[in-house]
This record gives C-alpha cells, sequence and structure tokens, in this order.
C-alpha cells in the first residue's frame, strides 16, 4: 500500500518500490509541476513517459527498475548474473533503471551494463535506454568544485558523457546548501553533463523555493506531493512484496506461520502496514485486490502498479529488481495490457480508505528522509 495506497484514496497507502539511503527509504517521483511551466505526457500504449520543465525534457518507461536492492541486505548479487538480468528487462521493454550514488555497486552495474548494450543490441535499442541517479551528499559547502567533482564520478561509473537525470537529495533543510547545489548542478547541464536535474524526498515547501529560484526540476521523489500537482515516478508500490498472493491469507501474529520479512523492504513496509490499518486490515485489502486480478487474470501486484499508473498525479512507478534473484518482468509488462473498470476502482478505493490517512501520519515527506 505504501505504493498502491499513501498517494491517492488507495494511496492512503501505497507508493511504490522503494529506494534507500542508508537505512532510509528513499521514494521516487516525477515532478510535473505546481505550476504550468512543468508539462507530463504519457504514451498508454507504448508505456512511456515523458517530463519536461520548459526546454528539458527525458522520456522514460512508465514501470522503472529500482535498484536499491544492489545496497544489500537482499542476497549476494553476482556483478555478471545482474547485467545478464538488466539485459533481460531492456530486451523485454523495461528499459528505465533507478540507482544512486549510495546503492552499492549500482552505478558501476550500469555502466557495466550499457557497455554490453553497445556492444550486443543495435544503437535504437541503446537510444532508449534510460539511467536514473542519485546524488546523496553530506550536508557539507556545496561548492561547484565539490558538485562537479561527484557528478563526474557518477557519469564515469555509468560510462556515460551526460546523466539522464541527477535526482539530488538533502537531509537538513536547515542548511539552505541545497540551493547552492542545485545552481551547479543547473550549470552542469547546461554545460551537458546533466540532460534533466530532479529531487528526491523534497517536502512542498522547499520544491516551491527551488522552484522560484528558477532551477529547472523536472521530477521529485517523495512519498506524497499531490497537493503540489508534481507528477510522481512513486516507489514501494508493491510494498518490497507485501502487496502479493505470497501475503493472501497469513497471520504474521503466529511466529513461523507466515512468510519471513526476511528483506529491509518488507520490514520497512510491515511498518506502514501497522501505520495505516494493521494486518487484518491489510488482508482485506489484498483479498479485494485477488478478486480484481482474477477477474483479468493477473497478479496482485500487476494490479497494485496499475492502480497506482492510472492515478493522475503518478508518470511512473517504480519496481524494484533483486538483479539475478529473482524477477518480475512478466508482471510488469502484464500492467500495461491491463485495463481497471470502475468496479475494480471502487472496490480498492472502499477498502483502501478504511485506513488512516497517512498524509496525516507522514506528511508530504516522511521524516526517515531527514536527519
Amino acid at each position: 500500500m505504501a505504493g498502491l495506497l499513501l498517494q491517492h484514496p488507495l494511496a492512503h497507502f501505497a507508493l511504490s518500490p522503494t529506494q534507500a539511503v542508508g537505512n532510509r527509504v528513499v521514494a521516487k517521483t516525477r515532478s510535473c509541476s505546481w505550476r504550468p511551466m512543468i508539462q507530463c505526457v504519457s504514451s498508454k500504449q507504448e508505456g512511456r513517459t515523458v517530463v519536461k520543465n520548459g526546454k528539458d525534457s527525458l522520456d522514460i518507461c512508465r514501470i522503472v527498475n529500482g535498484m536499491w536492492q544492489t545496497s544489500g541486505g537482499w542476497g549476494k548479487i553476482e556483478r555478471d548474473n545482474a547485467v545478464d538480468a538488466m539485459i533481460k528487462h531492456v530486451d523485454s521493454g523495461l528499459n528505465t533503471f533507478d540507482m544512486a550514488d549510495i546503492y552499492g555497486p549500482a552505478e558501476d552495474l550500469y555502466g557495466m551494463f550499457i557497455n554490453r548494450v553497445r556492444r550486443e543490441r543495435p544503437p535504437e535499442l541503446l537510444e532508449q535506454i534510460r539511467g536514473l541517479t542519485k546524488w546523496v551528499p553530506p550536508p557539507v559547502k556545496m561548492t561547484s568544485n565539490y558538485v562537479r567533482e561527484n557528478i563526474n564520478l557518477s557519469r564515469k561509473r555509468m560510462d556515460v558523457s551526460s546523466l539522464d537525470m541527477l535526482q539530488f537529495h538533502w537531509w537538513d533543510y536547515s542548511n539552505s546548501g541545497y540551493l547552492d547545489a542545485l545552481k551547479h548542478l543547473t550549470d552542469l547541464k547546461e554545460e551537458g553533463k546533466i540532460k534533466t536535474v530532479a529531487l528526491t524526498n523534497f517536502d512542498t515547501e522547499r520544491l516551491q523555493i527551488i522552484l522560484e529560484n528558477g532551477i529547472p526540476i523536472v521530477s521529485n521523489q517523495v512519498q506524497l506531493c499531490e497537493a503540489t500537482g508534481v507528477k510522481l515516478i512513486t516507489y514501494g508500490t508493491v510494498m518490497g512484496g507485501l502487496l502479493s498472493e505470497k501475503f493472501l491469507d497469513t497471520n504474521l501474529s503466529i511466529p513461523f506461520a507466515g512468510p519471513p520479512l526476511n528483506t529491509p523492504s518488507l520490514q520497512k513496509y510491515k511498518r506502514m502496514v501497522d501505520a495505516w490499518g494493521g494486518w487484518g486490515q491489510f488482508q482485506v485489502l489484498l483479498k479485494t485486490l485477488k478478486k480484481v486480478a482474477s477477474k483479468h487474470g493477473v497478479s496482485i501486484p500487476t494490479v497494485a502498479v496499475k492502480y497506482i499508473l492510472d492515478q493522475p498525479a503518478v508518470a511512473g512507478s517504480m519496481v524494484g529488481v533483486r538483479l539475478g534473484l529473482s524477477e518480475h518482468v512478466k508482471d510488469s509488462n502484464a500492467v500495461f495490457a491491463l485495463e481497471l473498470d470502475e468496479e475494480d476502482v471502487n472496490s480498492i478505493l472502499e477498502v483502501s480508505k478504511k485506513g488512516r490517512d497517512l498524509m496525516e501520519v507522514i506528511g508530504d515527506c516522511g521524516d526517515e528522509y531527514r536527519r
């Protein structure tokens, strides 16, 4: 539900796949804008979306492959197997990847992957691939040289001359250095080192200040920002796997009676379930989603992702990839063919509204993203 329910009525609880900074989870969103200068357009047929602010724009797949899992805690990832999995995602049409400088070897894996694509795939496929990365610096003085050195490091790791999207995170709002950093990032964009500048987990107040300073933000990764009109790339959409048949008809209050919560994602989203309405109410939601899924011949995660993608504020949704360990290629591609009817939507809304409004609990950007 933090993927499915936190952003909209269903989003009382859901968002989209998670990303984390250390032991903190970082959400993603795409920013269309709180004002007309930012426009988002999407093509259902191709499953792609364009995020635009002025002359800056980027098209991405509406389902984004989230690479937080490479940072550890989900099992050992072998690099060759991981790159093989990335190639498989791209060959299936899932060609947008989200990573960060702090997600373990994520940027290096992307560099290995993009070189294989250059060697083994046609140029047309290469042109469709997007690598979105995040920069999560300590709140030190943001000089031009410091910003440039860090961006050059990501460019080197990812083996690209220009980053498709640089998503900036800032830990301490009392330190206004984030504006200096963003101005330097904008300069690097003008030099061609970055194609688009974006944010991760900035709240509405700071987003407005940034836009008023003339910084062309094309997206913002946050849990809740519908009030600003900012388009989202959501995370936690399938709640690390909680929104799936695996957890249907389970009772986690009985030791060893249900599947283990053995990943950082499952543990985080179980806490969100507790905050939203508890495991019993969550089971009601799962049963509702299962009924919708069975009606259409798809899985619970497919319904969850489709429901979120259909929300007006959502441009894209991240689904975490455990590269070389497990995959959701079939379920992800099934999203693009699924059409939820009014009965489906109303049934999901009805159960999701019975939980607490998480906007009131965590605000438009959870405090786990601040120091």
